[in-house]
């Protein structure tokens, strides 16, 4: 099977569909409304440039001169197995955050077909947070659609990657855009929408603490996908003669723009309606489904939006899920059971499935022996990913190129001297590490 892109734009939009998902979509909009706005913006912004932006190139680097994804590129770049451990963490990390994305992935197509039935036509924000609650509490359905979104994302990743992963790209990322512009025009000349644009892009430095230089800090790896591997995938199937540097950039600016569209969708509409842009992650499933109650077709606007949400969702499920594939793949070609795409996929989909049957049935109360230091598997696996294993991959990765990696390597990469004797070394360990205790409640 084709084990490469056929095209350099093929990589841009598979891996700025890896980043672009709910992180931009779900999770931009309400932190940047628990931090202030604009000036919160401003943070999040520079943190992607300057701490983002040489992790992204590193991980792409680090694909492309191996040629493997994560398994194969740390030992065949450093040329002995005591770096395989990172790999394993990466794939971890993967399998923590697959075991409540797909939970929240069913959450979307769940509510795009609510949307699609008018469900939620009459329903104040009250209704809607008792039916989201009442939703939530049925395990048997967020189980039936979370197994919908682990089928459609094997579907994608059954055929070659040209074929499979970038072919839907190429399809998904524009109309995410289109869809994504559409609402966002939309929004921004509805009555009263226009503050809630001031509060997006009007900067209120009073409203900077030490608070928000993390957590901008925190969701710019976030909404990058750093740190678990998919770009290091992603980079292993580039052509050779694309420049690591330019697609970087250009995959940070897409990133950029969909976070900026997705808050000028949410803002002008909470505000249009006195909501406040604090609501946390209800955000999403409350606030906005009661807010589009007072627009024009309801229901139509409604549907689109969760449809936005699920091509969001989906074209980050993807990324991720080819993780574990090429993963799977790839060490199990080490072993006496070698395993071909096929048969890699329909693993990697029943340990998903599995894990994600668990995380509900934990959700919903009925495995409570699954609970870790009083939060049931969504929450806790949240809480590890964010807290730990995603530091842990970024900063292995950055020491991996930046102090153990023969120079020689990188000799002819464009970015490789940068990298590997100021940022990496120094300026992104600092910062990660940084963010780490301040995750733990240690500073």
């Amino acid at each position: 099977m084709e084990k490469s892109f056929s095209s350099k734009i093929g990589v841009l939009l598979a891996a700025a569909g890896s980043a672009v998902g709910l992180g931009s979509i779900w999770k931009f909009p309400y932190v940047v409304g628990e931090n202030g706005g604009g000036a919160f913006i401003i943070l999040y912004i520079v943190c992607s440039l300057v701490f983002g932006l040489p992790l992204v190139m590193n991980e792409f680097l680090i694909g492309k001169l191996s040629g493997k994804s994560a398994y194969g590129a740390y030992r065949s770049l450093s040329g002995t197995s005591r770096w395989l451990w990172l790999s394993w963490t990466n794939l971890l990390c993967v399998l923590a955050i697959m075991s409540f994305y797909f939970v929240v992935t069913g959450w979307c197509l769940y509510y795009m077909v609510e949307a699609m039935s008018n469900t939620f036509a009459g329903m104040d924000a009250k209704a809607l947070t008792a039916h989201f609650d009442t939703f939530e509490g049925h395990a048997f359905q967020m189980i039936m659609y979370a197994i919908i979104a682990i089928v459609l994302t094997a579907s994608v990743l059954w055929f070659d990657v040209n074929k499979g992963i970038e072919r839907l790209s190429k399809i998904l990322m524009p109309l995410l855009f289109l869809i994504l512009i559409f609402m966002a025009v939309h929004m921004v000349f509805i009555d009263g929408g226009t503050t809630g644009l001031k509060y997006l892009f009007e900067p209120d430095f009073s409203k900077i603490t030490s608070k928000a230089i993390m957590q901008a800090m925190g969701l710019s790896f976030f909404t990058l996908s750093v740190g678990v591997g998919a770009l290091i995938t992603y980079g292993g199937y580039m052509p050779k003669d694309q420049n690591v540097t330019s697609t970087s950039v250009q995959m940070i600016v897409l990133v950029l723009i969909v976070s900026l569209l997705a808050g000028m969708i949410v803002f002008p509409a909470v505000f249009a309606y006195g909501f406040s842009p604090a609501e946390g992650p209800e955000l999403t499933f409350v606030t906005l489904p009661a807010v589009f109650q007072h627009m024009f077709s309801p229901a139509i606007t409604c549907t689109i939006f969760f449809a936005l949400m699920s091509v969001a969702a989906i074209t980050s499920t993807i990324s991720m899920m080819e993780v574990m594939v090429a993963f799977t793949c790839e060490a199990a070609s080490d072993s006496k059971w070698p395993l071909n795409r096929h048969q890699s996929v329909v693993v990697v989909s029943v340990i998903l499935i599995l894990v994600n049957v668990l995380c509900v049935l934990s959700m919903t109360g009925h495995v409570n022996w699954l609970n870790v230091m009083g939060q049931n598997l969504f929450d806790s696996a949240n809480t590890f990913v964010n807290n730990i294993l995603m530091p842990v991959g970024a900063l292995g990765g950055a020491l991996f190129t930046g102090w153990f990696v023969p120079k020689a390597r990188y000799q002819g990469s464009r970015v490789g001297s940068f990298l590997y004797l100021v940022v990496l070394r120094w300026l992104v360990p600092i910062a990660i590490v940084i963010i780490f205790l301040d995750s733990v409640n240690i500073i």
